[in-house]
């Protein structure tokens, strides 16, 4: 399993547009093929930072869905919205505890 942490800044007056789009896409980049888990953070300090966190079966399932219109789509909304570079991470999970 592959985790993909996604760090995002936005002006403050485009949060709500961001948050619109992330939900009418969300359902989608979930169900996309290899894609088990997705969730959204907000930074309580910095409100404007968001975070993405997915998890993939492997990174051939994240690349096929970086290469898709899905992804194109949801990035063209997406980094408009931006004041600042994104960061992004793929992981591996070693422990995980609940």
């Amino acid at each position: 399993m592959l985790v993909r942490i996604v760090k995002m800044s936005f002006e403050p007056s485009k949060i709500e547009k961001f948050l619109a789009n992330f939900d009418a896409k969300k359902n989608h980049i979930r169900n996309f093929e290899g894609c088990e888990f997705l969730e959204l953070y907000r930074d309580q300090q910095q409100t404007n930072i968001f975070f993405t966190y997915s998890y993939w079966d492997d990174a051939t399932d994240l690349e096929n869905y970086r290469q898709s219109d899905l992804f194109k789509d949801v990035w063209a909304e997406t980094k408009i919205l931006f004041n600042d570079k994104p960061e992004a991470w793929s992981v591996d999970k070693v422990v995980s505890l609940k």
